[in-house]
């Protein structure tokens, strides 16, 4: 296995498919790559300013990622990190084509009910739709 994807929205929650990540990447002699996507749906607001609220967002997520790729290397993982814009699932399930990966990790929010029927769910959508194996990381905070 040479290239695992872990997918991750950079919040706390994502820990555990981080950690998941790194111990398999370590264990197989794999190399990560992070994908962390911006959904552009969630930054327009009236009044314009759409473009610097991603150039915002964009600068954010860069930086928390940073604090990812840094943990790689400490644990001695080779990691890299790609952030696109663009529905999560969908870019989750196209970088890991685009990139030709061997599997994907990625977190859960662990929704139920009626939040998960609102709010989606990029795991599912990636598990259904993906070229590789998917692994399910459940949140520790869920």
């Amino acid at each position: 296995m040479r290239t695992i994807l872990l997918a991750s929205d950079l919040s706390p929650a994502s820990s555990a498919a981080e950690s998941l990540a790194f111990e398999l990447a370590s264990n197989l002699g794999s190399a990560v790559l992070l994908v962390s996507v911006i959904d552009p749906r969630g930054l327009s607001l009236p009044g314009g300013g759409y473009r610097q609220r991603i150039d915002q967002a964009r600068a954010a997520r860069e930086s928390a990622a940073q604090v990812i790729v840094d943990r790689g290397h400490r644990e001695g993982v080779s990691i890299r990190c790609l952030i696109w814009e663009g529905d999560p699932g969908e870019s989750i399930v196209e970088a890991a084509e685009a990139e030709a990966v061997d599997l994907i990790v990625v977190g859960s929010h662990g929704r139920r009910g009626i939040d998960r029927f609102f709010m989606g769910s990029v795991s599912e959508h990636v598990v259904r739709t993906a070229p590789v194996p998917v692994l399910v990381a459940r949140s520790r905070t869920a």
